[in-house]
């Protein structure tokens, strides 16, 4: 059911959006951590390590295709609280024919580089193998991951976030099941839990993508609408070529550390890659409900009800910070057991690794959550300038004071603090940008 979000009270429209949004982000992360957690106690602490170190590099194909998603959900959230339905129409056509050739040159890209870049991180020789092939697997469900974002951004856009939650909470199920099956079952070790995922994943796209062309076509236009707009591919480069890079920068960014954590060998690979998946779990969360606000944002900005975006990102923040709250405390107090998912008890240097991780960086999820509200503002109102500025400001840190400070120490632990720092510089810097935009939005 489409929903407008320009009418209502800003904080109970946001809840009742966000929350299945928030659900969705718990299913599509149940993906990943079901990977790892499958590898991890059924195969070994190598395959773990393998499908950890893989990761990393998976993330930069799925940068761009959240960069599709947000793109295409911001000028559809825009055009749809302004009531344009046929340039709406138009505008999804044309991010769909934009996704469809550049999702064709990531695959090649994939099939021909993935080898080349485990070699450039020095991925270990025992892990190499298997970190390939899960790859090599994953490269050639990248359709299924472009155009299942595509229709979830469709879906977003249109005030409707109940549906995608509907697909990820069946897929998602389903996936950690046939990993079992195959892995367990079957005996197909690493390569069972890519084709897993790419079996669930396929699924889900294509059950996605009609139920979203059936919406779209119970609305109405005067005419029947063009398949391509150049002024509205424009406008679609604008959002998601900024957010394609923020995203991919960040991914390079993760890869260039999981370089220096490479080089403290096999157990904190393994350590490292659990307690980043658990960190993933959260920042996604947030990264989720920022990409609710933006699309709040962006009906608002297209409504010209420039009072309710503000409005949005009080409720927005204090969204985040009840999520902080539970993480925070459970990651301090429990997070041995959160780890044990992953691997035994007797992988104790890992599950030490693990433990420091979550102890250095869950305090400040609460400055983090903070500036991917402040994001989510920026980008539906399309100031992706001043977005990218705050988010590369954390990359680089990160990158920087990674080595820095593992150098520093000659352990794995100065790694870790990188994070916090990254964090707190961007968040000052996107609360600056995000107050400096809202002037100027509504004074225009």
């Amino acid at each position: 059911m489409n929903k407008d979000l320009t009418t209502g009270k800003p904080s109970t429209v946001l809840w009742g959006f966000c929350l299945p949004l928030f659900g969705s982000i718990i299913f599509q992360q149940l993906y990943n951590i079901a990977d790892s957690l499958v590898a991890g106690k059924f195969i070994g602490e190598n395959a773990l390590a393998a499908v950890g170190n893989s990761y990393e590099i998976t993330l930069v194909f799925i940068a761009f295709a959240f960069g599709c998603n947000m793109g295409c959900s911001v000028i559809v959230s825009q055009l749809f609280g302004a009531k344009e339905y046929g340039r709406l129409k138009t505008a999804v056509t044309t991010a769909c024919i934009f996704s469809a050739v550049l999702c064709g040159g990531l695959m090649a890209a994939g099939i021909f580089g993935c080898a080349p870049l485990l070699h450039i991180i020095r991925t270990p020789e025992e892990v190499f193998s298997d970190s390939k092939l899960y790859l090599d697997i994953y490269v050639w469900g990248l359709p299924f991951v472009f155009f299942y974002n595509i229709a979830t951004g469709i879906f977003s856009a249109l005030g409707d976030s109940k549906t995608p939650f509907y697909f990820l909470a069946a897929s998602s199920t389903s996936n950690i099941a046939v990993d079992i099956l195959f892995v367990k079952a079957f005996g197909m070790g690493v390569a069972g839990v890519a084709w897993a995922t790419f079996l669930c994943q396929g699924i889900s796209c294509v059950l996605a993508v009609i139920a979203v062309w059936r919406r779209l076509g119970k609305i109405q236009t005067e005419r029947k609408p063009a398949l391509f707009d150049g002024h509205l591919f424009g406008r679609f480069i604008m959002i998601a070529v900024p957010s394609i890079l923020q995203q991919s920068f960040v991914s390079v960014g993760n890869i260039i550390i999981q370089r220096v954590v490479n080089e403290f060998g096999f157990s904190v690979m393994a350590g490292y890659s659990a307690a980043v998946k658990l960190n993933t779990l959260v920042t996604t969360s947030f990264i989720t409900i920022s990409n609710g606000i933006s699309n709040f944002s962006a009906q608002n900005l297209g409504a010209r009800k420039y009072g309710r975006i503000r409005e949005g990102f009080g409720a927005g923040l204090k969204m985040v910070w009840c999520l902080c709250i539970p993480f925070c405390l459970l990651y301090m107090a429990f997070g041995k057991y959160f780890l044990l998912m992953f691997m035994e008890e007797e992988s104790v240097e890992a599950l030490q690794t693990g433990r420091q991780f979550l102890w250095i960086v869950s305090p400040f999820y609460f400055a983090i959550a903070m500036k991917f509200i402040a994001d989510g503002v920026l980008r539906g109102v399309s100031a992706m300038r001043q977005f990218m500025v705050a988010t590369f400001s954390d990359l680089f840190l990160r990158i920087i004071l990674a080595a820095v400070f593992s150098a520093w120490t000659n352990s794995a632990l100065g790694i870790w603090f990188a994070w916090p720092v990254g964090w707190v510089v961007s968040t000052v810097l996107s609360l600056i940008f995000y107050r400096k935009k809202f002037r100027e939005v509504s004074a225009a």
